[in-house]
């Protein structure tokens, strides 16, 4: 018997990969400080890809703990730079200092998903998508972030692929999905396999 699903996230475009997948689920948003939590892992020194994995474990877990009949889906993206995290921006001139610094690099996107049942993690995935940034002109620059600031100030790296930040691109391997914020194959792999799918 298919189990209910909660998406443990108010991210828009990951719920709206669930539903174009047909995929039946609620929503509930996570009560978690992850401006502390990221704090307490980069002390630690944790990776970028732990990093990932336990912001969208404590996600999960928040939601998990009071649903425990449930596939709680907790989600998190960080962006890898030089071995460094880079978070969503602060605010306009914090985006063009962030695409400034990537501006001709690679970086990374770390996409992690893990599910929560019967009080305890049991799936994750983390989807990885390495992308190389064209040389950005400082004058292509300002009229970007003039026409999509208000759409990207919620964009780790100040950009959605989805959109007009495809344009900054001369490379990106990987999956499209784990660049949206969800590795939507994996995860639909997993629910088909445990039944929680039709497939």
């Amino acid at each position: 018997m298919a189990r209910p699903i909660i998406l443990a996230s108010g991210s828009e475009i990951r719920a709206e990969l669930l539903a174009n997948a047909g995929i039946d689920f609620s929503v509930v948003k996570p009560r978690v400080d992850e401006d502390s939590l990221k704090s307490s892992l980069d002390s630690e020194g944790a990776s970028p890809r732990d990093m990932a994995d336990s912001l969208a474990e404590a996600k999960a877990q928040k939601v998990g703990m009071k649903h425990p009949e449930a596939l709680v889906l907790g989600c998190d993206q960080v962006l890898s730079f030089d071995s460094c995290v880079i978070s969503k921006p602060v605010d306009i001139e914090d985006a063009r200092a962030q695409l400034k610094q990537l501006s001709g690099q690679r970086h990374m996107l770390l996409s992690a998903v893990v599910i929560y049942h019967e009080m305890r993690p049991i799936w994750r995935h983390i989807g990885q998508v390495r992308l190389q940034m064209r040389d950005i002109s400082d004058a292509y620059l300002e009229e970007y972030l003039a026409r999509n600031w208000d759409s990207l100030k919620t964009s780790v790296g100040g950009y959605k692929l989805e959109e007009e930040g495809i344009r900054l691109f001369s490379k990106v391997e990987g999956d499209y999905f784990s660049v949206l914020g969800l590795p939507l194959v994996e995860l639909i792999n997993y629910l088909t396999l445990s039944g929680d799918l039709e497939g």
